[in-house]
């Protein structure tokens, strides 16, 4: 992973793609690959070559967490709902979890059925990326679509603003089109943040058909996210530098920030990604060619 990407990191649910939209499942994989990844010798139990599971085996998890192996078995098969908190924090704390993984946890447990939210990009969202005429911005849901650009970062993403240049879904683009490891130097690394993410929103909303529809379709087509599902990683970007390629401006590193819209009742929030480049530098000046050149493209702001 780029190093100097700042992210909350965990690993989650089952990698089964027919887990999917079920959050008991998802539950119980995450349990379960966080159980598979502590060493028994870190929390004082025999290890040695002799074991034949990776990790902790289930009782142990149950006894170092105080609660029944019986319990916690229905946990992780799926056949128990609702734990308790203070279940929960019991086993963040026999797993040793950071507050991303808590919080990753907390939602799957958590999660309740209902409508699936909508996206909307307000009129006055679209106002503030357009005025940032020199900072490449755009903005996401909760399904990776794309659904707001400026001039400026529609054309350093490859071509967003002209539906026959690229797919405006950053998964679909990132694992079935060519063209965006040419964009991306870095591709493995955005295509783990492609699948961390959509582990995140196909936990927080399991009854919204469309992201279950995505990773189904993806791994269907493409071993690579199948690979990358099967790892169970989670990775939610905050901030941090990229590198980006384009025709125009050559090989760009770019700094970043997420900003994170709040969702109205019935809508899902939006994230937004600004990147930016520091004063002077020969990355802000191919920027500014960018722009010169983002200007002359037809349609280049979101409608």
């Amino acid at each position: 992973m780029n190093s100097v990407d700042h992210r909350e990191r965990t690993d989650s649910a089952d990698h089964r793609i027919d887990g999917v939209g079920d959050p008991r499942r998802a539950l119980g994989g995450f349990l379960r690959t966080r159980r598979e990844r502590v060493a028994p010798e870190h929390v004082g139990l025999a290890g040695g070559r002799r074991r034949r599971v990776r990790g902790l085996r289930r009782e142990e998890l149950a006894q170092l967490a105080g609660i029944s192996v019986d319990y916690y078995v229905r946990l992780e098969q799926g056949r128990a709902t609702q734990p308790s908190a203070e279940v929960l924090d019991a086993l963040a704390g026999a797993l040793g979890l950071d507050g991303a993984e808590r919080r990753h946890l907390a939602t799957l447990a958590g999660a309740r059925r209902g409508p699936a939210p909508r996206a909307r990009v307000s009129p006055l969202l679209q106002r503030v990326m357009d005025a940032m005429a020199h900072l490449p911005a755009f903005a996401t849901d909760h399904r990776l679509d794309v659904v707001a650009w400026n001039a400026l970062g529609a054309e350093l993403m490859g071509g967003l603003a002209e539906p026959g240049r690229r797919d405006r879904n950053q998964a679909r683009y990132l694992f079935l089109d060519p063209a965006s490891r040419d964009v991306f130097p870095e591709w493995e690394d955005r295509a783990v943040e492609a699948v961390g993410q959509l582990r995140v929103f196909a936990g927080r909303y399991p009854d919204d058909a469309e992201p279950a529809g995505l990773i189904t379709e993806l791994s269907g087509r493409s071993a690579e996210f199948r690979r990358l599902w099967a790892t169970g990683e989670v990775v939610m970007c905050a901030a941090g530098r990229k590198r980006l390629r384009h025709p125009v401006a050559g090989l760009l590193h770019l700094d970043y920030e997420t900003l994170h819209v709040p969702a109205a009742p019935g809508e899902v929030g939006l994230v937004v990604y600004v990147f930016s480049a520091d004063e002077g530098s020969r990355d802000a000046a191919a920027l500014a060619r960018l722009a010169t050149a983002a200007e002359e493209v037809p349609g280049a702001r979101a409608g």
